[in-house]
């Protein structure tokens, strides 16, 4: 297998209001998609909206989930006035501050939000790790 992660679906409550907070609120461009799912391309990926309890249904699981799911998603910037800038859209666009941004036990920046279903994503600055290529730079940078 080839490591790699070609997309991240989330089950979601409310598909048109979590449509509503990744493109519009978030600036996330949207793909053309059928009525029951959102797709939205990434830099390298793809992100999908699905409901949760049909996605539940095509995993063949529970949808009755509840609590801390045992991951985050993460979007690391190039800066820590990135981070609060991304974490202030969210925000903006319904998310809930889970912790606010500021400097981190391993040496860089960083903060968390919940989307309106209660996903989980930390907005990161890394000195040491590099976030992916600059905004519309429209390829991959060599390290």
């Amino acid at each position: 297998m080839k490591p790699r992660i070609s997309m991240i679906t989330l089950g979601v409550a409310d598909l048109p209001r979590a449509v509503r907070f990744y493109e519009e609120g978030l600036g996330l461009p949207r793909m053309e998609s059928p009525p029951e799912v959102a797709f939205f391309t990434l830099d390298g990926t793809w992100l999908g909206l699905y409901g949760r309890a049909a996605l539940a249904d095509d995993a063949c699981v529970s949808a009755d989930g509840q609590g801390f799911e045992a991951f985050t998603l993460a979007h690391n910037v190039h800066s820590e006035a990135e981070v609060d800038a991304v974490i202030q859209q969210a925000i903006k666009a319904g998310a809930t501050l889970v912790k606010p941004a500021g400097k981190v036990f391993w040496g860089g920046y960083s903060g968390y939000f919940k989307d309106p279903d209660g996903h989980l994503w930390e907005v990161a600055h890394n000195p040491f790790f590099w976030p992916g290529p600059a905004e519309g730079s429209g390829g991959l940078r060599k390290r």
